[in-house]
């Protein structure tokens, strides 16, 4: 694996590594959501759980968030799915499965739909319809204000032209034939599990759909360890095949 990984732009994508059994090639990458990065609660509980597993895994930051190079305000789905491509790259030698949250799962789903390198595919609280959510989360700002209330992530047109344009990641479903797990919290007030309802209606059986009672977006609290007991031992199953 390259130790500096950079995507097409030449921006140094931030890597977090969590090794597994050293005569394994399996490997799970994961995605973060809007505003977000590599070090968040859930992908950290995510990480130690395939360890145990004996299954490495490497947390990502897109370009423009968290340590990674580049503006956040350059920050988008389309240009997310170039980054994970870039990721890609730089595992030739591994049996990948991706997970993504929120903004990274529409990323996976529309990489795993054109690239056969991602063995699995698992969509958390995942984003379908683009352009509702932008609207809904963020229409009501300028170009500039802090999305989320995080001064350091101001919105910008790039980002608004990017999901308005996208409408729907719905059309690239047809495209995925690897394994494929929806996890939604019914309590999810960001992202509606009606987005993974729709993912999984379109996807016509072939995924699996698991709405955790009570969760919220981020899958805070006791929904963390609820939302890593499904998801773990299925790409555990995932890649075994």
């Amino acid at each position: 694996m390259e130790s500096t990984i950079r995507n097409r732009w030449g921006e140094r994508l931030a890597y977090s590594f969590e090794p597994g059994d050293p005569d394994r090639r399996e490997l799970v990458v994961l995605g973060h959501g809007v505003t977000s990065d590599k070090d968040r609660p859930w992908s950290h509980a995510l990480s130690i759980a395939l360890r145990n597993e004996g299954i490495a895994s490497m947390r990502i930051s897109f370009a423009g968030n968290g340590e990674s190079e580049g503006r956040f305000e350059d920050a988008t789905i389309t240009k997310g799915v170039e980054d994970l491509r870039a990721v890609l790259d730089a595992l030739p030698e591994r049996h990948v499965a991706y997970v993504g949250h929120s903004m990274g799962g529409a990323i996976g789903l529309l990489c795993a739909a054109a690239d056969d390198r991602i063995h699995g595919l698992v969509s958390l609280a995942a984003i379908a319809h683009t352009a509702e959510f932008a609207q809904r989360m963020f229409g009501h700002l300028r170009a500039g204000e802090p999305m989320l209330d995080k001064p350091h992530c101001p919105l910008s047109a790039n980002f608004m032209a990017d999901l308005e344009g996208l409408g729907s990641v719905l059309g690239a479903v047809p495209g995925v034939h690897v394994p494929w797990l929806l996890v939604h919290g019914t309590e999810d007030d960001i992202v509606p599990v009606q987005h993974s309802r729709d993912a999984h209606a379109a996807s016509a059986g072939h995924s699996k759909l698991i709405e955790l009672p009570g969760a919220d977006h981020s899958f805070t609290g006791e929904s963390r360890a609820r939302m890593v007991a499904v998801v773990a031992p299925w790409l555990t199953r995932c890649l075994e095949q």
